[in-house]
């Protein structure tokens, strides 16, 4: 079974980025599709982005598409969402998750999770 970790999160400015990391421990890395999910304050946990087990295999929320980069390095264990043109409405929590099913957006699909790390945009 796989652990995550995640870091990078912290305060932005509106237009500003971030990178988010999703570091792995345990099972085999490259055999997991990741996903990013966000909660914000009040609001349900939302999908954001997802990577299949093959680097091509991409997909995004509408809301962050142009935006939102998400790649990984199976080499490193390590899955990474890059962040560009940050909104105030990107504030949320975001955590990565692992899941063997393939482009999964659906967060029931997953089945390990990172604690979170918080993103706060300012306007």
């Amino acid at each position: 079974q796989v652990q995550l970790v995640e870091s990078g999160g912290g305060l932005v400015q509106a237009g500003g980025s971030l990178r988010l990391s999703c570091a792995a421990s345990g099972g085999t890395f490259s055999s997991y599709t990741l996903g990013w999910f966000r909660q914000a304050p009040g609001k349900e946990r939302e999908f954001v982005a997802v990577i299949g087990t093959s680097v091509s295999s991409t997909y995004y929320a509408e809301s962050v598409k142009g935006r939102f980069t998400i790649s990984r390095d199976n080499a490193k264990n390590t899955a990474y969402l890059q962040m560009n043109s940050l909104k105030p409405e990107d504030t949320a929590v975001y955590y990565c998750a692992s899941t063997r099913q393939w482009i999964a957006t659906s967060q029931g699909l997953y089945d390990t999770w990172g604690q979170g790390t918080q993103v706060t945009v300012s306007s």
